[in-house]
């Protein structure tokens, strides 16, 4: 199981078919998810790397992976997949996406809630981390993305040197 790759980010869910510039699903960019299959191994890296980062961010913030090897073998045990070379958190959005309404006793898998998130079930807190995780990746895209979007639509310098 550990060793399939996954070869996208693609949960099955896609907005951007919708008109989202940030997918709802996986948390790509419009663009990354048209161009997908036309990208290099690099810049398929580098978009994994950041939702990674987002991801992490987002996690840490919530829990705490108290045991990487019970987290891993629970998650072969399961059949969840989640991707090795990763953060083992997340390995827990991986288990808590696919688990939260049957899991009871988050350290029997490895992890640990921090004590503001306790009280909530694991359901509301696994939409949160996904609510979070969207607006993070959407305040990226607005802020990094989107600012070179709007000056290579505006800018005639960059189409007629284009166009030569």
């Amino acid at each position: 199981m550990p060793d399939q790759t996954i070869k996208t980010p693609c949960v099955g869910l896609c907005s951007t078919v919708y008109g989202d510039l940030v997918c709802r699903g996986c948390k790509r960019y419009h663009h990354e998810v048209i161009r997908w299959n036309g990208y290099s191994a690099d810049e398929k890296q580098a978009v994994w790397l950041r939702l990674e980062q987002l991801l992490v961010q987002v996690m840490t913030s919530k829990l705490e992976v108290i045991d990487t090897l019970r987290l891993r073998q629970q998650l072969e045990a399961r059949k969840i997949r989640f991707m090795p070379q990763q953060s083992p958190y997340c390995w827990a959005y991986q288990l808590i996406a696919r688990g939260a309404r049957m899991i009871s006793n988050l350290q029997a898998y490895g992890l640990a809630l921090l004590p503001e998130f306790r009280e909530r079930p694991l359901a509301d807190l696994r939409d949160a981390i996904d609510r979070e995780f969207f607006l993070l990746s959407e305040a990226h895209y607005q802020r990094y993305i989107a600012p070179d979007f709007l000056r290579d639509a505006f800018d005639p310098g960059l189409i007629a040197s284009t166009r030569a």
